[in-house]
C-alpha cells in the first residue's frame, strides 16, 4: 500500500490501447469502508460490574471467538452492486491492511481503482457481545478521517461518465465536499446520511440533502432528519426527488413532492434473521440497480427488499448470494408475477 496522502490508482493499469471495460456510465458510491471485530463472552457484563466501584472500571473480558468481517457502508453497497453485475466505483480511504479485503471487493464486482491510501489502520469496529446480548463496543475512524482529501472530480470526469453517486456515511467533511462537487459537475447524487446525521449541524444536513435525486432513511433517521433540518415533511420533499424510508418488516415508504404522495411496499418475509447487520445497504443496492436498468420504484424497491432479506438471513453483510432462482420467487410471492417478469432480464445472468 502506498504511504498516507498517495493516490492509489497508479496500481491499476488500463488495457492497451487504454480502454477500460465497462467504459459506460457508472454508479460511484462514496463512504466508510470498515472491518467488524466481533466477539462473544460466554459470561454477563453486569456479573463483572462491582458496586461502588464504577468509577474505578478495569474488566478484561475472555472471549470464546472472534469473527473478523468485511463491512463499511459504502463497501457493503458496492459489494451489493458488484454482485448484480454492475461493476460500481467505490471511493473511500483505507489504511495499509485492505489488501485482502480489496481482492475481496474486486473478485466481486467492485471498482476499487479510485480507493485512496492512507498509513493509519482501515477504520474498524470491535464488539463484544455478552450472554444477555449486551454489547461493549469501540469504533476507530482510522483511515475514513482521510476521505475529505479525496477529489471526485477526476472520477466525474471519466471516460463514458458517472450516472449516479452515492454519498453514504463518511466522514463529515468527506460527505459535505463530495456532494459540493457532485452539484459542481451537474452529476446527479443520493444523500444516505444515516449514522451521522447524529453529529452533523443543521446547515450540514441540508447541504447534504438538498438536490438529492434520491434520499434513503430509515424510520429513526428520518425523524432526526427532520429535526436537524427544521424542515417539515414537505419541505423535505419539495428539495429532493424521492425520500424512501426503510421501515423493517414493515416494508419501504417512497414519497415524492408529486401528487401521487406516499407509496407503502411491504417487506418480502424472511425466513428466519440471522444477522441484522447490512439490510439496509442491500436495499440500496437492489434498488439503485434497477434505477441502472431504467426500472422504476415499482421494481427497483421490490429487488431492494429482496435483496435486504437475503443480508437478513445470512451472517455478515457481504456474504449474501443473490441468485435469481430465490430472489425471484420470493418477489413474485409479495409483489406479483409482473414484478417478477420485469425483473428476470436483469437477473438471468447472474450465477
Amino acid at each position: 500500500m502506498p504511504s498516507q496522502s498517495a493516490d492509489r490508482t497508479h496500481r491499476h493499469a488500463a488495457p492497451a490501447g487504454g480502454a477500460v471495460a465497462g467504459d459506460g456510465p457508472r454508479l460511484a458510491v462514496t463512504g466508510s469502508i470498515a472491518t467488524d471485530h466481533l466477539a462473544t463472552f460466554p459470561g454477563r457484563f453486569t456479573d463483572q460490574l462491582l458496586p461502588g466501584q464504577l468509577d474505578h472500571v478495569s474488566l478484561s473480558f475472555l472471549v470464546d471467538d472472534l469473527e473478523i468481517r468485511h463491512g463499511g457502508v459504502a463497501a457493503n453497497i458496492a459489494f451489493g452492486l458488484g454482485r448484480l453485475g454492475l461493476k460500481p466505483l467505490l471511493i473511500g480511504a483505507v489504511g495499509d491492511d485492505f489488501d485482502a479485503y480489496e481482492v475481496w471487493l474486486e473478485g466481486h464486482g467492485v471498482d476499487t481503482e479510485h480507493v485512496r491510501g492512507s498509513s493509519l489502520q482501515t477504520a474498524r469496529f470491535m464488539c463484544t457481545t455478552d450472554a444477555d446480548q449486551n454489547q461493549i463496543a469501540s469504533f476507530y475512524a482510522g483511515a475514513m478521517a482521510e476521505a475529505s482529501l479525496i477529489d471526485l472530480m477526476p472520477v466525474l470526469a471519466r471516460p463514458g461518465g458517472v450516472e449516479l453517486v452515492l454519498v453514504s456515511p463518511n466522514d463529515p467533511g468527506a460527505m459535505l465536499r463530495h456532494t459540493a462537487q457532485c452539484r459542481t459537475a451537474g452529476t446527479p447524487f443520493a444523500a444516505d446520511p444515516s449514522q451521522q446525521l447524529a453529529r452533523l449541524s443543521r446547515d450540514e444536513v441540508r447541504e447534504l440533502v438538498s438536490g438529492a435525486r434520491w434520499l434513503f432513511t430509515n424510520e429513526y433517521e428520518a425523524a432526526l432528519l427532520l429535526e436537524r433540518t427544521g424542515w417539515s415533511r414537505r419541505e423535505v420533499l419539495e428539495r429532493v426527488g424521492t425520500w424512501l424510508t426503510t421501515r423493517g418488516a414493515a416494508g419501504v415508504r417512497v414519497e415524492s413532492g408529486r401528487p401521487a404522495g406516499a407509496v407503502e411496499f411491504p417487506a418480502v418475509p424472511a425466513a428466519t434473521t440471522v444477522d441484522p447487520t447490512g439490510g439496509g445497504d442491500a436495499f440500496r443496492a437492489g434498488f439503485l440497480a434497477c434505477t441502472t436498468w431504467g426500472l422504476t420504484v415499482h421494481e427497483a424497491v421490490p429487488l431492494g427488499c429482496a435483496l435486504a432479506t437475503a443480508a437478513l438471513e445470512s451472517v455478515g453483510p457481504q456474504q449474501y448470494d443473490p441468485r435469481p432462482a430465490e430472489l425471484l420467487p420470493r418477489i413474485e410471492a409479495t409483489y406479483g408475477a409482473t414484478t417478477a417478469k420485469r425483473l428476470l432480464p436483469h437477473l438471468q445472468h447472474l450465477s
